[in-house]
């Protein structure tokens, strides 16, 4: 990763952070990007390590926010040869009880976000003639179902498809595009959910929370961000040269049941 040029959205939390970190300390120039201002503190924590970062606010569902931080991007560092479409959200809703507006939004943020990233990033990699990685992180919610996710299981469902469709369309580019599918992974996304605070209340404690989702994995326990860090480092490094379409599963076994 050394010198290469990586813009990773959602970067102020979870696996975007640790993404961001780790490609810091592998040497990359990191753009790190969030709607919440706390991401300014990654890009502080990966410069105060040495290593070249900026941090802009970005929302990803908008269009000309996209092209502005592709614009800096350039402007700084005069190229692009990462991007990490990591934003995302979940509402946790029975397909009977969810809204227009709660479906819209998880598509939006989920599955257009990951569209207008990977438009601007095949832009701006098709200028510099180097090739390219587009990372995008989905969800084993993509591949498959569970009760009370119609909405996140097919934006991450279309996040799988859409990598298979781009990465055919920009292989004579030497732009590789590849999906991880993190399973359940120790991320502020839970806390976040809407059911977390009734899921905690039903089974006593935080930590009985945390107990009961681990027992999901065949590993016995949760992932960490790092854990899918590593993946998609190896996505966006040269050791992945011919890989691309790829559908890379981070699980701890759950999908393998």
């Amino acid at each position: 990763m050394k010198d290469k040029v990586a813009l990773v959205t959602g970067a102020a939390s979870g696996i975007g952070r640790a993404t961001a970190l780790m490609f810091g300390r592998e040497g990359a120039r990191v753009v790190v990007t969030d709607i919440s201002p706390a991401g300014e503190q990654v890009a502080q924590d990966i410069r105060a390590a040495g290593g070249l970062s900026f941090f802009a606010v970005h929302d990803v569902t908008d269009e000309v926010t996209w092209q502005k931080v592709m614009a800096r991007t350039l402007d700084v560092y005069g190229r692009l040869d990462v991007l990490v479409n990591n934003a995302g959200i979940a509402i946790s809703r029975s397909v009977a009880e969810m809204s227009m507006a709660e479906w819209r939004e998880q598509m939006a943020v989920n599955l257009d976000a990951v569209f207008l990233g990977t438009k601007y990033a095949v832009r701006t990699m098709r200028l510099g003639k180097r090739g390219g990685s587009i990372i995008n992180v989905a969800s084993v919610s993509g591949l498959v179902g569970s009760p009370g996710t119609a909405a996140y299981s097919a934006s991450k469902g279309g996040v799988r498809m859409l990598s298979k469709a781009v990465a055919m369309e920009c292989a004579p580019d030497s732009i590789r595009v590849n999906a991880v599918f993190p399973g359940g992974v120790r991320t502020p996304i839970w806390q976040n959910a809407d059911w977390w605070d009734g899921f905690v209340q039903q089974v006593g404690s935080e930590d009985e929370a945390w107990k009961k989702l681990e027992g999901a994995s065949p590993l016995g326990r949760m992932g960490e961000p790092e854990d899918i860090a590593e993946a998609i480092l190896y996505l966006a490094s040269d050791a992945s040269r011919y890989v691309t379409g790829a559908e890379l599963v981070v699980d701890g076994g759950y999908t393998a049941r």
